[in-house]
């Protein structure tokens, strides 16, 4: 706990504040109705107001992003004609296998709920397929009433307070949203528990569907294709594993499932527009890696952190 630090409740409760960084993070223990759909859950805010410019690269989750304060000067995808979203406040952003950039004014206050696909799914209760590589106003996901929920939430100083509208924001949706069908489900545990390593025939083999078939369904549900979702899943694990400092890139080329390091350093230019080496050299702002000198150094963290 850091007593004194903005937001309310610091000295009791779960609620804990940290700064790392340039940043004030705020987390406390997930709603037991929301961890199965949930990856990560952060408020935090800028401790120096800072323009920063920052890359995003894939997760393999989907994210909503409710701005408290001054909202995003951009979001641009890169390789996507017109994959600009002007300015944009909060947002969702479905899967994604390719890189976007993020321009913000500073002055950043904000909640970021990651979720898994299937979780998305669920709560945003919509096909995940309409969502992929975007960042969508929230309103056009979640419906008009969240326009009233991120006023209530900017209106509300405290954080624990501000958790508990969210939550109950989140978990009114589990009973109208739709359930994953199960073999897409399985499906999705059997890529993401091998990191994308195992060839989608065999997925669909175990779960009694033609490949065809097995790509139309995980891919409205789950955002990706079954052999884009692979791909950032390996990815992802090789970025885990440089952050680990222990493996050689010949080693993480193998591990991961790439054929050599010139796969790898292709992947990695493919889905993150960037190469493993300056992937580890960068510093990042709350869910994105910092880009140039308008990312003041004070506002960012380790990449390898992330």
């Amino acid at each position: 706990m850091v007593s004194g630090a903005r937001g309310g409740t610091t000295g009791t409760g779960a609620i804990d504040i940290a700064r790392l960084g340039g940043m004030w993070r705020v987390t406390r223990p997930w709603h037991p109705g929301l961890r199965p759909y949930l990856r990560s859950y952060v408020g935090y805010w800028q401790a120096v107001t800072a323009p920063y410019e920052a890359r995003l690269v894939p997760s393999g989750r989907a994210t909503l992003v409710i701005s408290l304060a001054e909202p995003f000067s951009e979001i641009r995808r890169l390789g996507v004609p017109d994959g600009g979203s002007g300015g944009i406040g909060s947002l969702v952003v479905g899967l994604e296998d390719r890189p976007a950039i993020c321009v913000h004014p500073g002055g950043q206050e904000a909640i970021r709920v990651e979720f898994a696909p299937l979780g998305a799914y669920r709560l945003f209760g919509m096909p995940m397929s309409e969502l992929t590589n975007l960042a969508v106003e929230i309103e056009d996901v979640l419906g008009p009433g969240a326009g009233v929920l991120v006023e209530r939430l900017a209106a509300t100083p405290d954080w624990s307070a501000r958790f508990d509208l969210l939550d109950a924001a989140l978990l009114a949706r589990l009973d109208d949203g739709p359930a994953p069908t199960p073999e897409v489900g399985q499906a999705w545990q059997l890529l993401s528990g091998s990191a994308g390593t195992v060839p989608i025939s065999r997925i669909a083999a175990e779960v009694g569907w033609s490949q065809g078939y097995l790509t139309r369904r995980f891919t409205q549900q789950v955002g990706l294709t079954p052999k884009a979702s692979a791909r950032v899943l390996r990815f992802r694990r090789a970025v885990a594993m440089l952050g680990g400092g222990t493996a050689s890139l010949t080693e993480i080329s193998l591990a991961c499932g790439y054929y050599d390091q010139a796969h790898l350093n292709r992947e990695f230019r493919a889905i993150a527009g960037t190469t493993p080496g300056q992937m580890m050299a960068a510093r990042r702002v709350e869910g994105a890696l910092a880009l140039t000198a308008s990312a003041d150094s004070s506002n960012t963290a380790s990449a390898a952190g992330r």
